[in-house]
């Protein structure tokens, strides 16, 4: 019955953990573009009008970019954290370097025939798969893999006895 419970638990804690790294990754990439909202909000009316003609023409090929992005990013991530679940890797640094290399090669991938990239450089979103990495870890990754650790023997003293 623990084996089943443990089952359950995986089935919970691994979508939740996704869930929570996504909302962490979207977070830091707009604290890092902060600077632009700030910008737009202090610009004349008619700029700020201009900037919606052009975010509405823009939109489709953007938002095309972006879901390719993210579209890899995801599955390169999913490969991490199948890694981390079939041979029980616990480690913080393995799933934050697992979000922030599915970032990078998400990025990497998502390119369009002309070069245009949904960013012209990778570190924000890298830093924002390094800060889901933490986040999947601290949720689900700690606890990673099906089986439950196995314990460290406790040690026997000279006269044959465990120590109490």
């Amino acid at each position: 019955m623990d084996d089943v419970g443990r089952l359950l638990l995986r089935f919970l804690l691994v979508p939740l953990g996704g869930l929570i790294a996504l909302m962490v990754a979207i977070a830091v990439v707009v604290a890092a573009n902060w600077g632009a909202v700030q910008t737009l909000a202090a610009a004349d009316p008619e700029r700020q009008g201009d900037f919606f003609i052009a975010l509405v023409t823009a939109a489709p090929e953007l938002m095309m970019m972006l879901a390719a992005t993210a579209t890899y990013a995801l599955a390169v991530a999913a490969v991490g954290v199948l890694i981390a679940e079939v041979f029980a890797v616990r480690s913080c640094i393995f799933h934050a370097a697992n979000g922030g290399l599915a970032a990078g090669i998400g990025w990497s991938l998502a390119a369009t025939e002309g070069g245009m990239r949904a960013l012209s450089t990778p570190i924000s979103l890298v830093a924002a798969g390094l800060a889901a990495g933490l986040a999947y870890w601290l949720v689900a990754g700690s606890t990673s893999g099906f089986f439950k650790p196995r314990r460290a023997p406790r040690p026997v003293d000279s006269s044959g006895t465990a120590p109490r």
